[in-house]
Order: C-alpha cells, then sequence, then structure tokens
C-alpha cells in the first residue's frame, strides 16, 4: 500500500467517525436534555413511594426503567415529533438555538424505530404490572405527533394525551410495589402534565397560527391559556391534597406561578425555559418527602 492510499484511508475513516459524531450529537440534541427529567425524573418520584425498604430503591427494574425514560424514551418522543413536524419547525425560532431542526436526516426514523421497541427487551426485566403503563407511554407518545390521529393538531386532546408524561413513574410504582399507583396520585400527575404541556404551546401560538395548526393554546388565546393551566395546576394540587395536605400545598407552587407571570412583565417564552429548573425542584422535594418517610417513618 502506498503512502498516498494510506493517508486517504486515513482520511476516510476520520471523516466517517466526524459523521457518526455529528450525527450522535444531533440526536443528543434532538432529545432535548434539557427536558430529560421530565421523564426520567417520574421514575424517581414512583420509585421512592413505592419502596418499602431502602433496598427498593435499588431494584434492578428501577434501575432499568430510568435508564429507558432518561435516553431512549426521549429520542423516541421528540423524534417522532420532529419528524411530522418538520414543515412547521421551518417557522419556530425556537429550533434556531435551543433545539435542533430536522431536515430530513435519514438517522432521525432509524432511531426513533429503535427506540420504540426498545422495550420489548425491557418488558421481561420487569413486573407485568409496570407494562400497561409503558403501552400508554408509546401510544400516546406516537399518536401525539404521528397521523393519523396526531392528536397535538386537536385542541384539548393535545392537552389530555400528555399525560403520558406520568406514565414512567406509574410504570416504576407498579415494578416496585407490584400493585398499581393511587388512582390519585395518577389523576394529580395527569392534570399536572396537561397544564404543563399546554403553558409549553403558549410561545408556539403565533408559529402554529400561521402555519394553520389548531391547538388548545391557539384556540383559547394567550390569556385563557394562562386560565386554562392555572386551573389544571390548581386541580392537581386539590387532588394531591386529597392523599396528603403537604403534596397538595407544594404543588399550589404552579398556579401561583402562573399568577406571578400574568400580573408581571416577564415574557412567556422567557418563563418557559425556568420550568425544568422549577420541576427538578419541585420533584426533588416530592422524593424527599418519599425518602424521609421510608427512612424515619
Amino acid at each position: 500500500m502506498t503512502r498516498d492510499s494510506t493517508s486517504s484511508t486515513a482520511d476516510s475513516a476520520s471523516s466517517s467517525d466526524e459523521r457518526l459524531g455529528d450525527r450522535l450529537s444531533y440526536l443528543l440534541t434532538l432529545s432535548r436534555p434539557r427536558f430529560w427529567l421530565y421523564l426520567a425524573g417520574p421514575v424517581l418520584v414512583g420509585v421512592a413511594y413505592a419502596a418499602e425498604s431502602v433496598g427498593d430503591l435499588f431494584a434492578p427494574e428501577a434501575a432499568v426503567l430510568f435508564a429507558y425514560f432518561l435516553l431512549p424514551a426521549n429520542v423516541f418522543l421528540y423524534g417522532i415529533n420532529d419528524v411530522y413536524d418538520r414543515e412547521i419547525d421551518a417557522a419556530n425560532p425556537k429550533k434556531e438555538e435551543r433545539e435542533a431542526r430536522y431536515r430530513g436526516q435519514r438517522i432521525v426514523p432509524v432511531a426513533v424505530a429503535l427506540c420504540a421497541v426498545l422495550p420489548l427487551a425491557i418488558l421481561p426485566l420487569v413486573p407485568s404490572a409496570a407494562w400497561p403503563w409503558i403501552a400508554v407511554f408509546l401510544v400516546l407518545g406516537a399518536a401525539y405527533s404521528a397521523p393519523p390521529v396526531r392528536f397535538k393538531t386537536t385542541p384539548l386532546l393535545d392537552s389530555v394525551s400528555n399525560g403520558l408524561y406520568i406514565a414512567p413513574g406509574a410504570a416504576a410504582y407498579a415494578a416496585v410495589a407490584g400493585s398499581q399507583p393511587p388512582l390519585l396520585a395518577v389523576l394529580g400527575g395527569w392534570l399536572w402534565a396537561m397544564g404543563m404541556h399546554t403553558f409549553s404551546a403558549i410561545p408556539d401560538i403565533d408559529p402554529d397560527r400561521e402555519t394553520g395548526i389548531r391547538t388548545t393554546a391557539t384556540v383559547l388565546g394567550e390569556r385563557r391559556t394562562y386560565a386554562y393551566c392555572g386551573a389544571c395546576w390548581l386541580a392537581a394540587a386539590t387532588a394531591f391534597a386529597a392523599l396528603d395536605l403537604r403534596l397538595g400545598a407544594l404543588m399550589l407552587v404552579y398556579p401561583a406561578l402562573v399568577a406571578a407571570i400574568v400580573t408581571s412583565s416577564v415574557a412567556v417564552d422567557r418563563a418557559y425555559w425556568w420550568f425544568p429548573a422549577i420541576n427538578t425542584a419541585v420533584g426533588a422535594a416530592l422524593t424527599m418527602g418519599a425518602l424521609w418517610r421510608l427512612v424515619y417513618g
């Protein structure tokens, strides 16, 4: 082999490595790392409340579910969203800086498909009580973005379907406890997710209207969408309070935040980016409360 051919081979391998690195980097951005804990965080909360001993916190099924919902589930959820929102996102300013814009890269549908079937390998590793919740996540996650149902373009159903975000926590609770989570906890979590989704749609009202997309937020308009989110979060706090007054008091932070945003001069597209930190703090408080109960009774 000549020196030139050796150099050419090395350059080709380097270029291939760079392309693979670029693709993986793109998928990482597509998965919205800022929002990873929206799916993985509920797993931690579910495990903490289901645990009857410290050992339960480190159950293998809990680790498996956390690993899936931390990254692969986010690639599935946001990847399928970006594929079917390609034309809409062309006018969405969020895709320029904080998120990745899908331009037909072939790796995205492949990655989405792999992450969608990965739970088939997980099912034998977790108790059957968790299986329905994994199915809820996958079905609603696909139906939200993909035709023919495409819930995200149907006002109210776009909001209701986002209860999928509590499915990981319910699955984790069921896997560790061997029984289903309390109905009030599911209801409270579902209402919280409805409010969170609809609030996140407020910055997209103008781009969605420009492209003819109808959502709960575009139908209600900004002011009434604030009221809708506040009502969802107030109802969620009420459901949690029926379980434990301390839980209800903690969840009141959300309607309080809506009121603060409405009565201040803070732009919603700025406030929107506060919520990953806020949700992480609330989730940490919920988890610490469960751990305190577990350790100190």
